[in-house]
């Protein structure tokens, strides 16, 4: 395995770690409406409250590394969803924004503002991240100068908007888990039946977007014939999902919040699959694609990133886990609550 092949896979591992942990704090912020009285909804913004802006440092870290590792990629694709990218950026900062500002007011129309702003900038950030891998999985304009050739409407295709919609729906499943394991008493009984809703809505998803993938994205299974052992990731990807209402039928929320992970990783496997070795794949020719080898940095500022990766990533995880096990736990309302 070469330089390049290791940064794919490690920007892979980024972006996994960021679908799964970001991922339940924006399904909570697009459960939140459903929450019935204020004190509920206090009790969800508190259940992410001290780890969501460290979930979000994923992210920050991905696009560092695509920046150093493969700049090319990095300019052409920032300059494609330029607008998607200032409408995702402006959802983030709401979001933030709204859950700051909630409680500073103990006025109704205040907090009801602020909780409608809290739920849509989840979902929108949700559905820009399923559009943006729909996109990529569909290939994008890309002309042979390493520029972005399209409009801004050429990103809303159907497949694309039918992944952004299953992004929500994943997102939404993944976040009600997590909730069961935060609460309790009569608001987590309710959330049990939430559980069971959003993974039917995000079974339906993902069989409509398997089947429209098979049928009209030929990028998705260009590798499974050189790469058998991606069928594993399939297999596993299935397990997971059909492993989630067998531990909710069976009281086991740690076990489908499990599950909910491994599937959410297993998806970004198959995302990774489908692309490698491309970065972005061209729909005008496969020729011009941006590719792990042709919009990578030179051989020595890929090693020198590695080893910089190497030392920084288990202070990573180990803020991540630190601050996961400090929090630990039912949330409990308190003095300098949300």
């Amino acid at each position: 395995m070469d330089l390049n092949t290791i940064w794919f896979v490690l920007l892979g591992f980024l972006l996994a770690g960021y679908a799964i942990l970001d991922g339940f704090d924006l399904g909570v912020g697009i459960l939140h409406l459903a929450a019935r009285k204020d004190e509920e909804r206090r009790v969800f913004l508190n259940s992410i409250g001290p780890i969501w802006d460290g979930n979000e440092v994923w992210l920050v870290t991905f696009g560092g590394a695509m920046f150093a590792a493969f700049p090319h990629a990095y300019a052409t694709v920032f300059s494609g969803f330029y607008t998607a990218f200032m409408l995702l950026l402006c959802a983030l900062i709401f979001r933030a924004v709204s859950m700051e500002f909630r409680s500073k007011r103990e006025a109704r129309a205040w907090r009801q503002f602020w909780d409608v702003a809290f739920c849509v900038s989840s979902t929108v950030a949700t559905f820009l991240y399923g559009v943006a891998v729909g996109n990529a999985m569909r290939g994008m304009p890309i002309g042979g100068d390493m520029e972005y050739v399209g409009g801004f409407l050429d990103l809303l295709h159907p497949y694309c908007l039918l992944v952004g919609l299953f992004a929500v729906a994943t997102f939404a499943m993944h976040g009600a888990i997590y909730l069961y394991l935060k609460t309790e008493g009569e608001l987590q009984q309710r959330i049990h039946h939430w559980m069971w809703t959003t993974f039917g809505i995000f079974l339906v998803f993902y069989l409509f977007v398997t089947i429209y993938t098979l049928v009209d994205v030929p990028l998705a299974t260009r590798n499974f014939r050189d790469h058998p052992w991606v069928w594993l990731i399939v297999l596993l990807n299935v397990l997971a999902v059909a492993n989630i209402p067998r531990a909710i039928y069976r009281h086991q929320p740690g076990y489908a919040f499990a599950s909910s992970c491994a599937t959410i990783a297993a998806l970004t496997c198959l995302f990774g699959a489908a692309l490698f070795p491309d970065l972005v794949h061209s729909s005008l020719n496969p020729e011009w694609s941006l590719t792990i080898y042709n919009a990578a940095s030179s051989q020595k500022t890929l090693g020198i990133m590695l080893v910089i990766a190497l030392l920084g990533m288990p202070f990573v995880m180990a803020y991540t886990a630190v601050i996961y096990w400090v929090f630990r736990g039912k949330v409990q309302l308190g003095k300098f609550s949300y």
